[in-house]
Order: structure tokens, then sequence, then C-alpha cells
């Protein structure tokens, strides 16, 4: 049965109800659910800044809502499909059942679109399948994932987090469409050439929302709408940031910010990784090896340098807080089994970013121990829950514990220190995170993508998540220069990666160097965190004169692009537009940029083809039609519409200006 009901298609069959409403400039919202009452849960979605008013028909049984260039059409047994302002369509449901035998998909398989199968406690797992409407489509967006294919299409994707995995399930198709899984539940996405389907492993409805657009521009512009813009990046942003696993000691800190000084290097921001507190869950400096915090951060500050503290969201059983935060409901409890969370450097337990009283009590320690004494900005690593829970029904192990909410952990992680900051009356702010999801952005989300390799492999991947991310609206974004895991500073082949990867991240969002490089450092100490030891050195003179010229070389055109950098931070600020741009992005109507995976635009000026492989010292870079191009490196001009042969010594990295 269907009916209009506050300008909203209702449909009614058995126990099932779906709605379908117009949200923001030419979007729909489309829910289902079994619940005798529809959930309000807006997730990721915000009030549409503009409210349309849609055009909806009933009509035979079967009806239209229009909003601006998108139509949904559901008929008499419930089925839906989704048409542009030119009828043509870009979804429809996959069914494939006797409900209407009349029907040209009629089947006896007996697959419906929207599958609900209920799970003890109430909730159900959702399937949610889609007809593939065309073998050539191609897919991007959908957060950020350790593989190396930019086109999604033939992927199968889990949605949940982990280290250097985020999930955030918005894509965009090459057919004109954008698609919001609006369901924070641990799942599954497959885009398959047959099908494709989404998976919640625990939840109380389906809940999407889509948008149309002539370019793809278009379409994410529309989606940062609806979820959220970022805030300005604030100057610091926009050069360099030193990092490594991890300084020690105040003194060990300093010394190196005074060398960058020294040496006159550009420095912005240094950080103080892990473990310069004295148990996880105190959330302040170990006094011990960093005595004198507003000494430090007031030096720093003299050299135009920020400092940047890690805040980790795990609880020592023999922390300070530990007894408070237990009595008050703060800490993630567990299903079953030990409450413990993590073992790593004590018995720990994830404080419960969910609940507004813990996101307060959390900001509140910081903003004591750290705010008060100068920080700016906060690295809120493990930012997903990296603990399991065993599902005896189905034989898995999950993260986190619930998994209805268990992807919407690290926006309720960052929103704590963002809301708290902008209580302090600051309005630019970041969060350095290992995750995020869907409307991760509005509280200043700056994602990096974990703790990966450190080989010309792992840099292929980065590159392609770094692209899909932004695809996904997350336009801040970094990597770690090098990789994380090993690498060895004085071996000549991991110099080589190290100088290719500085080389790249100069085109990148946020400018990083950090790692965990080998061999490690002596014990230092005796109490608090000395115990976990710090990697060997990994500032831009450690990898030997050669490496040390080229990064100099890249620090001064990192700050040649600053102002450009800046005027990408304000787009992305103002209209939703991504910093690292697919080709295709800049480039819709030629067709060749849609086949191009390991190239993309630096804003909408820079063409950037980073060297992703051991020995390489020439790379083949195409260079779209409709402009002239420029070498970054010289003088040499081309036309575009053509691949050229790109030289690549050791010290260049094939860029070209948009002329």
């Amino acid at each position: 049965m269907l009916r209009i009901e506050n300008n909203r298609l209702i449909f009614n069959y058995d126990a099932e109800e779906v709605s379908v409403e117009a949200w923001g400039r030419d979007g729909v919202r489309i829910r289902a659910c079994k619940s005798a009452v529809m959930p309000d849960e807006n997730w990721a979605l915000l009030q549409p800044p503009v409210i349309t008013v849609p055009s909806v028909v009933v009509s035979d049984g079967a009806g239209t809502l229009t909003n601006g260039q998108i139509s949904v059409h559901v008929t008499h047994d419930g089925r839906i499909e989704v048409t542009n302002a030119k009828g043509k369509t870009i979804l429809r449901e996959y069914w494939r059942n006797r409900r209407d035998v009349t029907h040209p998909d009629c089947s006896a398989l007996e697959v419906e679109a929207r599958e609900f199968k209920p799970i003890i406690g109430g909730n159900y797992r959702l399937t949610y399948r889609i007809d593939s409407l065309d073998r050539k489509e191609k897919i991007f967006g959908m957060g950020q994932y350790q593989q190396p294919y930019l086109d999604l299409k033939g992927t199968d994707l889990e949605m949940a987090h982990r280290n250097s995995q985020a999930s955030i399930p918005f894509f965009v198709s090459s057919l004109g469409y954008g698609m919001l899984w609006n369901n924070p539940a641990v799942g599954r996405a497959v885009f398959g050439h047959n099908t494709m389907s989404f998976e919640a492993e625990s939840t109380k409805l389906l809940d999407i929302w889509l948008t149309v657009g002539d370019t793809p521009a278009e379409i994410v512009e529309k989606y940062a709408d609806i979820t959220g813009k970022v805030p300005m990046m604030p100057e610091y942003g926009l050069g360099f940031w030193q990092c490594k696993l991890r300084y020690q000691t105040q003194e060990e800190l300093l010394n190196i910010a005074r060398e960058y000084k020294k040496r006159n290097l550009p420095l912005d921001v240094i950080v103080a990784d892990f473990f310069h507190w004295p148990k996880q869950g105190d959330w302040r400096f170990d006094s011990t090896y960093w005595p004198d915090p507003e000494a430090m951060i007031s030096e720093l500050k003299s050299m135009g340098i920020e400092l940047m503290v890690s805040i980790w969201p795990t609880v020592d059983y023999e922390s300070e807080n530990f007894q408070e935060m237990l009595e008050r409901g703060y800490l993630i409890r567990t299903e079953r089994g030990i409450r413990i969370g993590m073992n790593f450097e004590g018995d720990t337990i994830h404080f419960d970013a969910t609940n507004p009283g813990a996101r307060d009590f959390i900001w509140d320690k910081a903003k004591k121990n750290y705010y008060q004494k100068g920080v700016r900005l906060f690295w809120l690593d493990e930012a997903e829950p990296e603990y399991t829970v065993y599902d005896f029904e189905n034989y898995r192990y999950y993260l986190g514990t619930d998994l209805e909410i268990g992807n919407i952990y690290p926006v309720e992680y960052a929103r704590a220190f963002y809301e708290g900051m902008a209580a302090e009356g600051q309005t630019d702010i970041v969060n350095l995170l290992r995750c995020a999801w869907a409307g991760s952005q509005k509280y200043g989300a700056l994602v990096w993508s974990g703790d990966i390799a450190s080989s010309f492999s792992s840099m292929k991947n980065q590159l392609t998540a770094g692209l899909n991310i932004g695809m996904a609206w997350i336009p801040w974004w970094t990597t770690d220069i090098g990789g994380f895991h090993g690498g060895d500073p004085n071996d000549s082949d991991f110099r080589e990666l190290f100088i290719r990867w500085f080389e790249w991240g100069t085109f990148c969002p946020v400018m990083r160097l950090h790692g965990d490089r080998e061999p490690k450092q002596p014990q230092y100490g005796t109490t608090g965190g000395a115990h976990c030891r710090s990697g060997a050195d990994n500032e831009v003179w450690s990898y030997g004169g050669e490496a040390y010229e080229i990064c100099c070389k890249y620090l001064a055109v990192r700050e040649q692009l600053r102002d450009y950098t800046r005027r990408l931070m304000q787009q992305a600020h103002e209209k939703g537009t991504p910093v690292m741009r697919t080709l295709f992005y800049e480039f819709p109507e030629d067709k060749t940029c849609w086949e191009v995976e390991d190239q993309y635009m630096y804003g909408d000026e820079y063409l950037v083809a980073p060297i992703l492989e051991h020995g390489a010292r020439s790379r083949q870079v195409y260079l779209p039609a409709g402009r002239a191009w420029k070498d970054f490196h010289g003088d040499q001009q081309y036309e575009g519409g053509q691949w050229i042969e790109a030289s690549a010594p050791i010290s260049i990295i094939p860029v070209y200006q948009k002329i």
C-alpha cells in the first residue's frame, strides 16, 4: 500500500514500512524498517541547508517522488527504481521473486532486495541488493582500504574500522550518482559485476541517501552539504610536520626542533607521540621525562612551531582515572569475558566515546593538562576499538561491543575534542585520526593511513587510499612518509623509498614525516612509558647527504606552495572540494582520465605522478585533454590529450602545471 504523508512517499507491506523523502539539493533519503515506529536517528546526515518541497504522486498503485534532478519510483509491490532528470535509471533494486508474476524479473529464486533477518536482541541482519546496471560502471570512494585499485567495481569491502582501514560508505558512480550507506553497523559492501550489495550485521533499519549530478564534483559537493564541511585548515597545517616513534623526553624533542631552526628548515608542527604519559588514561605529561611542558611549548612557539600530542582512548587499570571512570559508567563494557580491550603496555579498556559524559570527562583532562599549557593539536590515536567480541551464532570476531554502532566510534572520539576546543573559542581545529566515518570531516578530522608497511607496494596502496577517501569527502588526509613499519635509514634501498615518498608527500594535503625506524633506541629509563622503546632517528638529515639535499629541495617546494595550498583548503571549507583529486574529478569529459589510477591532481592546477617502483627513473604520464601543460621542474610545455615519457631521476617527481 502506498500513500503520501508530510511530503513523503510511504509504502507498507506486511511488517515493513518504506519511507522516501527529499533531502538536500537533488537528494533523496530512502529508509525501510520492520519496527513499529521508524527510528529517527539521522547518523551522518545533517538537516538539509535548503529545505526543498518535492513532487509526490501516487497513481494506479505506484508512486513517484521527485526532488530536482532525481526521482524515486515505487511499484505497487514495493520495488524501488531511481532515475535522473533525463529519465535514465541510475539505481534499481535487485528483486528475484514471484510477488508480481508479470514483472520481467519474476523468478523462482525468491531473493528480495531488502532482506531483514531477525537476530537475538530485536535487531536484524540486513542485506540490501542492487542490480548492476552497466558492466562498465566505475565506483569510487568508500574511504580508505589497503588495496591497489582506485576503481572499486569488482571489489569486496569490509565495512569496519581497523588500523589503516577507514570505512566511509559513500561512493560516486560513473553513471552519474552518489550513494551514502547511512548505517554505522559493522558490515560489508560488494560491488559485483552482476549485483551490488550492502550488509549490516546488526541494525534496525535500511537507510540510504542518493543524489545525482552531471559531474563527480557536483555529486561530492552535494554530499558535503548534507554531511558537513571541514573547518578552515589552520596556517600550521599547510607546512611540514616532523614526527617519529617516538621522542622519549622533553629535551630530545626540543633538540630536534632547535636543529631544524639552526639549519633554517621550515617546520610547522612537531609531535609528542604515545607514552609521554605515566599510564594510559592519565592524559598528562610524565613529569620524570617531560618536567616543564609550559616552557617547552613556549620555546617551540618562539620558533614558530606548534606541538601536537598523542591522545589514546585506552584506560589502564592502574591509571589515576580508572576507578572514577568505572564508577561513572564511562568505560566500554564487553558482552562476555574479561573487561580488557588491549593488553599493550598494560591491561586497558577504551573509554566510551558515545557517552556524552565520557566525552566531557576526557576533554576536561585534556584541557587541563594540554590545552591550557598551549597545545592546540591533538593526535587521536587508536581511534577504533581494536579488541574483539565473539559472535557464537556466526563464529566470527567483531570490532567493538555493539555491531549496530561499531563504526561511529571515531566520529564521537573526534567530536569530544572538536566540541571541547570550540567551547574554548578555537575555530580552526585539527584532530589527527587513524579512522573516520561519514561526517567525521565536520569535526576537523585529519585522517592518516595508519601503521603501514615501508615498501613501494604499500606506497601505491596509499595513493589509491588517499584518492578514494577524498571521493568519500575526507579532504584532510596524509600518510607516514616512508611508511611506518621498519626501514633502516642506513639501508640504500630504504633511502630510495624514503626519497620517493618524501617527494610525493610534498603534494599531499598534509606533509607529515613519521615512522618506527630500525634499529630501536636503547631503553632510557625504568618508570612510566620509558620501557616503550623508540625507533631510530627519522629526521630529514637521518638518511644521508643525497637524501638530505632532496628533502631540503622539497621542503622549499612545500613552502612555495603555501598560498596555493591555503586556497585549496579554503575551497574544501566553503564548497566541499577534495584537496587530492582524481584526474576525472577535474576532467570528467576526458575518457582516459577515468582509466588512470596512479596519477592525480593536487587541487585544480598541478598534476602529480609519483614514482611507485624501486629503481624507476622514468614513467608514463597522461596529460588530460583540453589544456596545455608545463613541466613543474623546467620550462618544457606539452599539449594535453597525450601520454608522455616523463624523466624522473632520483631527485625528481613528475609534476605538471596546467597552463
